[in-house]
C-alpha cells in the first residue's frame, strides 16, 4: 500500500492560474509501461452510483467513482477509482447527452471544474448537456501522486550553471521518482495520456453514450487528440481548445516554440501599454522598467507582491507574475503590479529561491521525450530560449525539461493519425502564451479533412467563450454538429 505519512505532498488540483506553460508544474515518473494497443471492443459499461458531492459550493453537482485498471495492458489486474462529477442539463427536454470535459495542467481537477466552475461553459452547453468531468489518474480524488514534502523542498535550483548542477539535478530526479513511486503505489507507473484515453472510453461507456462528445482544454487537448486517434469511430463531436501539438519531436523545437509564444504575449503587452492611456505604465519604457525588476530580482532586492518582506526570484517574477497574467490576458493587472513593484523600496540584498515544484505532472514526463545529453547541450538550449524570449529568462518549460532529466517516456511524441474521425473543432487564440497558435494550425492539418480551425484574434489561454462569435460557433457545433465555415476568425475582446 502507498505510504500516507504527514510529511508528504499530494497531487491535488491546481487552477489554470497556477498551471504553467502546458498548464502545469512538474514532478517525475519512471518505469512506465509501453502504451497498450487499443481493444477491439469498448469496455463493459459500469453503473455509476451518483450522489450529491459533499463539498459543492453550488448545489446540483453529483459525484461518483469509476473503477478502471491500473494498467490497461492488464485489465484483470489491480484497479483504481477515478473521481467523476456531473451537472445535469438544465433543460432535460432539450438534452443532447453527456459532454465530457478533459482537464488541463496536467494536474487540473475536472471534478473541481464541474463542482465549482461550471460557469466556464456557455449557458447553451449547460442547457443541452450533462457536463461531466473527472480527476485524471494521479490527480485529486483519483489516487493522487504523493511525494515527500521534505524531499520536494530540497529540489536543486532550476537555473543550472555547470556540469555539477546538471549531474546533481539528474541524481535528485532519480531520488524523487523513487520516493513518489513508493508513496503513490502502482498507478505511479501508469499515468501517461495513453492510459487516460482508455479511462475516458470507459467513462463514455458508463455514461451510456454510444459516441463521445468531448471538450478538451490545454493539456486536455492531447487527451482528446489521442482519443480521436485511438477510437476514431467513437467520436460524435470534439472541441480542442488551446492546443498542444504532440508531434513536436525535438527538445529544441519544443522549447523554442514555447519561448516564442510567451515572448509574443510580452510584446502584445508592451504594445497595449503604448497605445492605452489606462495602462499604469503608459508613456514609459515598459521594457526598461521590466529589465530593472529582473535585475532587482536577481540581486534578491525585489519584494514578492504575494508575500511582503520576502524576496522574489527572477524565475518567479517571470513565471508567477507575468506569465499568469498573460494566461488571463490581464494586461491592466500586470501593468499595475509591475508599476507597484517598480515603485517599491528595494529589499536588502538576499539570496532567493524558486518555489519547489509540486508533484503535479508526472504525466508530462511520461508523454514527452525531451532528452538533454549533457550540460553543454542544456546551455545551448538555454541560449535558444533566450534568443526566442529575450524579455522572459528562465521560462518554466526549461525547468520542466530539467525536472524530466533521466525519466523514461511511455507515450512519446508522434504525428496524429485519426483517419475516419468525425469533424474536430480546433480552437486557439492568436496570442496564447502557453499553446501558441502555430500548434493549433499544425494539429488541424494533422487531422486532415476532419480538422476545422476556429481562430480567436485575441489573447490569453482559452478562448471558446470569448465573445458571441466564438461562443456561437462552439455551441452550434456541439449541440447541432453545425461546423463554422473553414477559416472562421472571431474578433478579439478587450484584454
Amino acid at each position: 500500500m502507498p505510504s500516507r505519512g504527514t510529511n508528504t505532498v499530494r497531487l491535488t488540483a491546481f487552477s489554470r492560474r497556477s498551471a504553467t506553460v502546458v498548464g502545469a508544474a512538474l514532478a517525475l515518473v519512471t518505469g512506465l509501461a509501453t502504451a497498450p494497443a487499443a481493444p477491439a471492443s469498448p469496455p463493459a459499461p459500469q453503473n455509476l452510483r451518483w450522489a450529491p458531492c459533499d463539498d459543492a459550493a453550488q448545489p446540483g453537482a453529483e459525484c461518483a467513482t469509476l473503477m478502471v485498471p491500473v494498467d490497461w495492458a492488464d485489465p484483470g489486474g489491480p484497479r483504481l477509482g477515478l473521481a467523476v462529477a456531473r451537472r445535469k442539463a438544465t433543460d432535460p427536454g432539450a438534452r443532447v447527452g453527456s459532454m465530457v470535459f478533459g482537464p488541463g495542467g496536467p494536474g487540473d481537477s475536472g471534478v473541481r471544474m464541474v463542482v465549482d466552475r461550471v460557469s466556464r461553459f456557455s449557458p447553451e452547453v449547460r442547457r443541452r448537456f450533462d457536463i461531466v468531468s473527472f480527476d485524471p489518474r494521479g490527480v485529486g480524488g483519483s489516487n493522487p501522486v504523493t511525494c515527500s514534502a521534505e524531499l520536494l523542498a530540497q529540489r536543486p535550483s532550476p537555473q543550472l550553471e555547470n556540469r555539477a548542477d546538471f549531474d546533481a539535478t539528474t541524481a535528485y530526479n532519480r531520488r524523487l521518482r523513487a520516493d513518489c513511486r513508493a508513496r503513490t503505489g502502482p498507478v505511479f507507473d501508469h499515468l501517461d495520456t495513453a492510459q487516460t484515453v482508455r479511462d475516458v472510453d470507459a467513462l463514455r461507456a458508463a455514461l451510456g453514450e454510444r459516441k463521445l462528445t468531448f471538450h478538451g482544454s490545454s493539456y486536455g487537448t492531447l487527451l482528446g487528440a489521442q482519443y480521436a486517434e485511438t477510437y476514431p469511430s467513437r467520436v460524435r463531436a470534439m472541441v480542442l481548445e488551446s492546443v498542444m501539438d504532440h508531434s513536436v519531436a525535438s527538445t529544441r523545437d519544443f522549447l523554442r516554440a514555447e519561448a516564442a509564444s510567451a515572448e509574443d504575449s510580452f510584446q502584445e503587452f508592451v504594445t497595449w501599454c503604448e497605445r492605452t492611456a489606462d495602462c499604469a505604465l503608459h508613456g514609459r519604457d515598459v521594457r526598461a522598467v521590466w529589465r530593472g525588476l529582473l535585475d532587482r530580482a536577481r540581486q534578491g532586492e525585489l519584494e514578492d507582491p504575494a508575500e511582503p518582506g520576502r524576496p522574489l526570484s527572477s524565475p518567479d517574477l517571470v513565471n508567477k507574475v507575468a506569465f499568469r497574467k498573460f494566461y488571463e490576458a490581464d494586461y491592466a493587472g500586470l501593468a499595475a503590479t509591475v508599476a507597484r513593484m517598480h515603485a517599491s523600496e528595494p529589499l536588502p540584498a538576499a539570496p532567493t529561491s524558486t518555489a519547489p515544484l509540486p508533484p503535479a505532472t508526472p504525466v508530462f514526463c511520461s508523454d514527452w521525450r525531451l532528452p538533454v545529453r549533457d550540460f553543454t547541450t542544456y546551455a545551448s538550449l538555454l541560449a535558444t530560449m533566450d534568443e526566442a524570449a529575450p524579455d522572459l529568462p528562465s521560462l518554466l518549460p526549461v525547468h520542466m525539461v530539467a525536472a524530466c532529466l533521466g525519466a523514461p517516456t511511455a507515450n512519446p511524441q508522434h504525428r496524429l493519425d485519426a483517419r475516419g474521425v468525425a469533424p474536430v473543432l480546433v480552437s486557439n487564440a492568436l496570442h496564447d502564451p502557453a499553446t501558441g497558435y502555430p500548434w493549433a494550425v499544425s494539429v488541424a492539418r494533422q487531422l486532415g479533412r476532419s480538422g476545422v480551425l476556429l481562430t480567436y484574434e485575441g489573447h490569453g489561454h482559452g478562448s471558446v467563450t470569448n465573445g458571441p462569435c466564438m461562443r456561437d460557433a462552439v455551441d452550434g457545433y456541439l449541440t447541432g454538429l453545425t461546423l463554422p465555415p473553414r477559416g472562421t476568425r472571431c474578433p478579439a475582446q478587450r484584454p
